[in-house]
């Protein structure tokens, strides 16, 4: 499972002309995930998301997590993130899950983030969507959860 997390002001995503997520201060996290990605995956993912120190505490220093700073995340499905650009100048996507598995995982790491006691929006999957944000910092973090354990 992959992610973009970038560190918002405010940030909404938008379907046919209208906003179906929207938070205030937080995280907008950008999910892609992979055909070979399971529930632990996401429930790792969650937790490592929420609990990342990229929040100024008092002294300016990252060292405040999501639930300290009582933000709020804004998850949006991105099967893209898993693009294989090796060979030609076309994008491959066969690492990435087929819809219904991606979906389910989708939904699984937006639960486990809400069970952390993040309050959390979410695009619509498999929708074309337009995301708009205020990246503050700007602060954006890689993370694949087959990298980190």
């Amino acid at each position: 499972m992959r992610a973009v997390v970038q560190r918002v002001r405010e940030a909404s995503v938008t379907v046919g002309g209208r906003i179906v997520g929207q938070i205030g201060h937080g995280l907008v996290v950008l999910l892609g995930v992979a055909s070979d990605d399971t529930q632990d995956d996401a429930q790792f993912l969650a937790r490592k998301i929420v609990e990342l120190r990229i929040f100024e505490d008092e002294q300016g220093k990252m060292n405040r997590s999501l639930l300290d700073c009582q933000g709020q995340m804004l998850v949006v499905s991105q099967f893209t993130l898993l693009a294989d650009c090796r060979k030609g100048r076309r994008p491959s996507f066969v690492a990435a899950a087929p819809p219904e598995q991606a979906q389910a995982l989708y939904e699984n790491f937006v639960e486990a983030v809400r069970s952390l006691g993040i309050q959390a929006a979410t695009g619509e999957f498999r929708a074309m969507m337009d995301v708009a944000l205020v990246n503050y910092g700007p602060v954006t973090i890689l993370l694949d959860s087959h990298q980190l354990r």
